[in-house]
């Protein structure tokens, strides 16, 4: 029986075996002879890449599950921080590489296929499992699916047209309504996707898009970008709402918004993932909307994904994390475990 790639949702995890297991080497693959065991993956020497910068928003969440996944499951971690900068990423991922370990995990799909994919190719040649996190490798994540690479993310696509249509529904967004997109639009692979998908269903809906790629130094340290948004909003004093396409920048829209000299509410700001500066600038107002992308799973997961091949030969996992909106009426609850660096 060939075994196909394991779906999963947000709500349950369903681990189907079958009398075939995924395609992986023998000595990889160590069937328990007996029931559950305690810290089931020690051993296993694990590479994570939670994205970077240390720290960081979004990035600090990934890390903080795949410490725990550490914990609860037993492997040894070493982790790179990347600094959201693709050439950093590559290069590192390279040298982890060559260091041969067990497995390597995180987000590494936003370097794309055509940089991915030959050093993905070496990594299973010598038997180190990968599994990809945040921005899919579309050609890698289904080559590779049965021999352990998963996939713990959001579709982009779907991702960014879902945050621009919800924002249009709530916001009481018009056809000719003017709007920003402050996005990765040039990005690598799959994750120029997202903000393509915003754009995507706001000129379907009938509104003016004034767009701006983020820049390097706003990609790393999104404070340094307040002059460039209030230059933008400067320049265009009608626009009605802001879409942010980076988690660290939707963190900053109280900054942006101060800076830029408007009053809380009076742009819709919507962005993407939680952290506890974006609680904080949606109970003040001056973010409206924001797509959680529940980024601690898409450190957890691919560790346990890496184990679970490793130790007993499951093929790849595939999550699609981004399940659901905070604003105002659900952030109550969320925001204190956003304050623990969980969601």
């Amino acid at each position: 029986m060939k075994v196909s790639r394991i779906k999963i949702g947000l709500t349950a995890l369903v681990l189907v075996s079958s009398a075939t297991v995924a395609t992986v080497s023998s000595t990889s693959a160590n069937a328990a002879a007996s029931g559950p065991t305690y810290k089931w993956c020690s051993g296993v020497n694990i590479v994570g890449f939670p994205g970077g910068p240390q720290g960081g928003t979004f990035a600090v969440n990934v890390y903080n599950g795949m410490v725990q996944a550490a914990k609860d499951l037993g492997p040894k971690m070493k982790y790179y921080w990347s600094n959201w900068d693709p050439s950093v990423m590559t290069g590192q991922f390279k040298e982890a590489v060559a260091q041969k370990p067990d497995a390597i995990v995180g987000i590494l799909g936003m370097i794309g296929d055509a940089s991915a994919d030959p050093i993905i190719a070496q990594a299973f040649a010598q038997g180190t499992i990968v599994s990809n996190a945040n921005s899919q490798l579309p050609i890698a994540d289904a080559k590779y699916a049965t021999k352990g690479e998963g996939f713990v993310g959001a579709v982009n696509y779907t991702a960014g047209e879902a945050l621009a249509n919800e924002a249009i529904s709530r916001g009481n967004l018009k056809s000719g309504d003017e709007t920003f997109v402050w996005g990765l639009k040039g990005a690598a692979g799959d994750r120029a996707q997202r903000t393509i998908g915003i754009i995507d269903a706001l000129t379907k809906a009938g509104m003016k898009v004034d767009y701006q790629e983020i820049d390097q130094a706003t990609n790393t340290t999104p404070a340094s970008g307040a002059a460039t948004f209030a230059g933008e909003i400067s320049a265009h004093p009608g626009i009605k709402a802001v879409f942010l396409d980076h988690g660290g920048l939707t963190a900053t829209a109280a900054t942006y918004m101060k800076a830029a000299g408007k009053a809380a509410g009076s742009i819709y700001v919507a962005g993407f993932d939680m952290s506890p500066a974006t609680g904080t600038a949606i109970k003040s107002g001056y973010l409206s909307l924001v797509i959680d992308q529940q980024e601690w799973l898409q450190g957890y997961l691919p560790v346990l994904n890496a184990c679970l091949t490793k130790k007993y030969g499951f093929a790849g996992l595939s999550v699609n994390t981004a399940g659901g909106f905070v604003d105002k009426n659900n952030v109550a609850f969320i925001a204190p475990l956003a304050d623990k660096l969980i969601r």
